[in-house]
């Protein structure tokens, strides 16, 4: 009998082990199968990309005035279903659109504005303006959102076969030149009940990074100072001038500066400095971002800022106030999905570049000086790890890695939940950024394969995410015991602070009736170099006739 009963257990306990055991294999072939098949559906939506990447190009929209972009983008989102809040945080041009429902909450952002005087005609190789002084993507975040959208909407129309539940929740990085936008959504809760984001980023290679990313926060404030006016000749002694204590407070902060850590990084602009030379000046402004590596020594240079004001007023008898328009943490990004991430984009690997892609890129690099001149990238990034350990400096101080100057606000939705920065190579490496040079890739051939690849790789790991609850948690566990064990997150903001919309809106007003004659019109053109007539690549005889050379000198 016991044999019996033995027998009876063996024959109905295996194969329910192994019906389980062939449920455990079939998960992740099913996963592939579907990552496979985002991957064709994302080349089938190319066009789509395409479209999208160049009509933001087309629009050149500063920081807080992204007034098309807004519109264009919002109005897309609800035709494929989005439902679109707008005018979040009181930013007019900001939004956030939703679909699906329940867990895991998935925030997908970009940015979306452009550079001060960086107008520039794509696919050519040297200095060549639509409008002369106007705004352009002289970094390239008329791309991200394309990437973003593409990736989303093919991931969507997985989910809604498969019943997945999961929600994906897109939103645009506002103003980010000028650090505007990512702390106001964060103080305004927009991200609190948000599982994991995917930012993306334009770049040179495919990558993504982890941990601490080695770059500074920063706080933006303006200075204002009110003295009392008067006639410059006729009675100067009974005028208080603004613009004396704005600039003695940057002869004050320029002589601080050698008694600085090697770390901070600090600049300003005039952004008033009076009417007329014959009139004293009784209002005027001087707009500072300061820059570090930490939270507390950010505060500390800020505070520094402050008490150079209060001096050149005491100096000069005037008033001051301050304003503080825009702030940004150091980033730090999660592990857990920056190696998910790379695993898929090991699978997706840099577009095939052409020959006129390698063209554009090596002039474009020639013509700026670029410190090497070897085209675009031709080998995938590496997993990017935390920047360096701290270093000693003479004195015995220790000091963190000095790492990048950049800042970017995403770090501020870094330190409130698990996120990582998806880097796809739709830009041109060596270029000075910030430059017009940077937007000569920006609605070519190499900025639409680069916006493909990135989205590829972006629909794979929000597959992951919805399928295997463990990289979620995962992240968690990773952001609470590692990231914010010793380090919480203090917003550079208060809550008096209100997002500074009126930046740009006059040199948008000056600039975007010239820019509207260019606006990119894909019903008529299949690309904006086709509506422009652009010769792809366009270069002048002396670049040909020096890469031909080159050429030459390396076939014998």
């Amino acid at each position: 009998m016991k044999n019996f009963t033995k027998i009876f257990l063996l024959l109905t306990i295996v194969p329910v082990l192994l019906f389980a055991q062939s449920k455990k294999t079939k998960s992740p072939d099913k996963l592939e199968r579907l990552k496979q098949e985002a991957v064709a559906e994302i080349d089938r939506r190319k066009d789509q990309a395409q479209q999208i990447n160049d009509m933001l190009f087309s629009f050149s929209e500063l920081g807080f005035q992204e007034e098309e972009t807004f519109r264009y983008l919002t109005t897309l989102l609800e035709k494929e279903g989005f439902k679109v809040q707008k005018g979040i945080a009181n930013m007019p041009t900001a939004w956030i659109a939703t679909w699906g429902s329940g867990k895991p909450v998935i925030a997908i952002g970009s940015d979306v504005d452009c550079i001060p005087k960086a107008n520039q005609k794509p696919g050519v190789a040297y200095h060549d303006p639509l409008v002369e002084g106007a705004p352009g993507h002289g970094e390239g975040h008329n791309s991200g959102q394309a990437l973003n959208i593409v990736a989303a909407l093919t991931v969507k129309q997985i989910m809604e076969r498969e019943k997945l539940s999961g929600t994906l929740m897109l939103w645009p990085g506002v103003a980010e030149e000028l650090v505007g936008a990512k702390a106001f959504y964060v103080r305004d809760g927009y991200f609190k009940d948000v599982d994991a984001c995917i930012f993306t980023h334009v770049g040179n290679n495919l990558g993504v990074s982890h941990g601490d990313a080695g770059n500074t926060g920063l706080v933006s404030v303006k200075f204002s100072f009110e003295g009392q006016a008067a006639h410059a000749a006729g009675a100067p002694w009974r005028g208080k001038s603004a613009l004396d204590a704005v600039e003695l407070m940057n002869i004050g902060w320029n002589f601080r500066r050698e008694h600085l850590e090697l770390t901070q990084r600090s600049h300003y602009v005039i952004s008033d400095g009076g009417d007329q030379p014959n009139v004293v000046p009784s209002k005027a402004a001087v707009w500072y971002y300061f820059r570090e590596r930490s939270y507390p020594k950010i505060k500390k240079l800020f505070d520094t800022g402050v008490k150079m004001a209060e001096g050149a007023a005491l100096m000069t008898d005037t008033k001051f106030t301050y304003e503080i328009l825009g702030s940004a943490w150091p980033g730090h990004f999660n592990k857990p999905i920056a190696e998910a991430m790379y695993q898929n984009m090991k699978k997706v690997g840099l577009p095939t570049w052409s020959e006129e892609d390698q063209m554009l890129a090596k002039a474009s690099q020639k013509e700026l000086q670029a410190p090497k001149v070897e085209g675009l990238a031709m080998k995938l990034d590496t997993l990017g790890l935390p920047a360096g350990a701290p270093t000693t400096m003479m004195g015995g101080q220790g000091l963190i890695s000095t790492g990048g100057a950049g800042s970017d606000d995403i770090a501020d939705i870094s330190w409130s939940l698990p996120t990582v920065v998806l880097r796809y190579p739709s830009n041109i490496p060596g270029l000075p950024g910030h430059h017009w040079a940077n937007a000569i890739s920006m609605a070519t051939p190499i900025a639409h394969k680069g916006v493909v690849a990135g989205a590829k790789a972006e629909a794979m790991t929000l597959l992951d995410m919805l399928m295997k609850p463990e990289i979620i948690k995962n992240a968690w566990e990773y952001y609470t015991k590692e990231q914010t064990k010793e380090i919480k997150y203090t917003p550079l903001i208060s809550p008096k602070e209100y997002p500074a919309v009126y930046l740009n809106r006059e040199i948008m007003a000056k600039f975007k009736p010239e820019l509207k004659k260019y606006y990119y019109d894909p019903t008529k053109y299949k690309t904006y170099l086709e509506q422009l007539g652009i010769n792809y690549p366009t270069l002048r005889d002396d670049q040909k006739a020096e890469l031909m050379k080159e050429k030459e000198s390396k076939g014998k």
